[in-house]
C-alpha cells in the first residue's frame, strides 16, 4: 500500500514514519507538513491511505478532505490523527471512521491501517460525509478555559498554559507571559484539563504535553522535565508512566523508561 502522512508537527510525522517503516505491506510512504503540500502530492500520484492531522495552519485536515471529495479523483482511505476532544471522538466512533487519538502508540497506528484497508470505497465515502458534518460543527465551537481572577472572568486558550502547580489550597496556572493563582486542587485540575492534553508528573504538578521539550532520566528513578521557556520540573516515580504518552510517539522506542 502507498501511504501519505500529513501533519504539521515534525515529531508526529517522525513517529508515524517509524510505524510505517516497520510494516512489510507498505510499498512506499511520503510526508507533507501541511495540507497544501499534501494536496499537490495527492494530485500527482495515487495513495491508498492518508494519515491526516485535523488542526493545521492555512488549510485544515477537514478542508483538505472537502477538496478531495469535490475533485474527480477517488478519495483514498482517510485515517484522522487527532488530539481533538471527546465529543469529536464520539462522532468518529459513531460513524465507525478510522481515527487515531494523539498521543498514540505504534499498535494503534497498525490497527487503524488494517481497518482502513478492509473498508470498501463506498463505506469510506459514507462515513466521511457524516463525520465531516459533525466535525465542522465541533470545530466551530469555542475551545476556551474560563477562569475567575479578581472579580473578572478571563477566557484563555488552554494551549497557552504550560503547567499547573499546587500552592496550598490554590493552583498556579503558569503561562509564558504571566500566571494566575486560583482557588482549587490539582485533582480537580486533572479532571478538567485532561481533555486538553495535560498530564500529571508529580502530586503537585500538571504539564501541558505539547509544551514539553526535553526529558532526562535520573539514576534515582525520577526524571527531569523541561518545558517551553526553560522551566524545569521533577517527574516523580509514581507518575513516570504518564511520560509514555509524550515520549513514545516522539522517539519510536520504549527504551527511555527503565524499571
Amino acid at each position: 500500500m502507498r501511504v501519505l502522512i500529513v501533519d504539521d508537527e515534525p515529531l508526529a510525522r517522525a513517529a508515524l514514519a517509524n510505524a510505517l517503516a516497520a510494516r512489510t505491506d507498505v510499498e512506499v510512504f511520503d510526508s507533507a507538513d501541511n495540507a497544501i503540500e499534501a494536496l499537490g502530492k495527492l494530485r500527482s500520484k495515487p495513495y491508498d491511505i492518508v494519515l491526516l492531522d485535523i488542526h493545521m495552519p492555512e488549510l485544515s485536515g477537514i478542508e483538505l478532505v472537502d477538496l478531495l471529495n469535490n475533485s474527480k479523483q477517488t478519495t483514498p482511505a482517510i485515517v484522522f490523527v487527532t488530539a481533538h476532544d471527546e465529543h469529536a471522538i464520539a462522532a468518529f466512533e459513531k460513524h465507525v471512521l478510522d481515527y487515531v487519538l494523539k498521543p498514540f502508540s505504534n499498535e494503534r497506528i497498525h490497527e487503524a491501517l488494517d481497518v482502513a484497508l478492509r473498508r470498501t470505497a463506498s463505506e469510506r465515502a459514507a462515513g466521511l460525509m457524516e463525520i465531516m458534518l459533525e466535525l465542522k460543527g465541533e470545530l466551530s465551537k469555542p475551545h476556551k478555559i474560563a477562569i475567575k481572577v479578581k472579580g473578572r472572568t478571563l477566557l484563555i486558550n488552554p494551549a497557552e498554559i504550560i503547567a499547573v502547580e499546587a500552592e496550598g489550597n490554590y493552583v498556579l496556572l503558569r503561562r509564558s507571559s504571566d500566571s494566575y493563582l486560583l482557588r482549587g486542587s490539582i485533582s480537580k485540575m486533572v479532571e478538567k484539563l485532561r481533555a486538553y492534553g495535560f498530564i500529571q508528573i508529580h502530586r503537585s504538578v500538571l504539564v501541558n504535553a505539547s509544551c514539553v521539550q526535553e526529558i532526562q532520566p535520573w539514576t534515582t528513578g525520577e526524571y527531569l522535565l523541561r518545558t517551553r521557556g526553560g522551566k524545569e520540573y521533577t517527574v516523580s516515580r509514581t507518575y513516570k508512566e504518564n511520560l509514555r504518552c509524550i515520549a513514545r510517539p516522539w522517539l519510536g522506542s520504549d527504551a527511555l523508561f527503565w524499571e
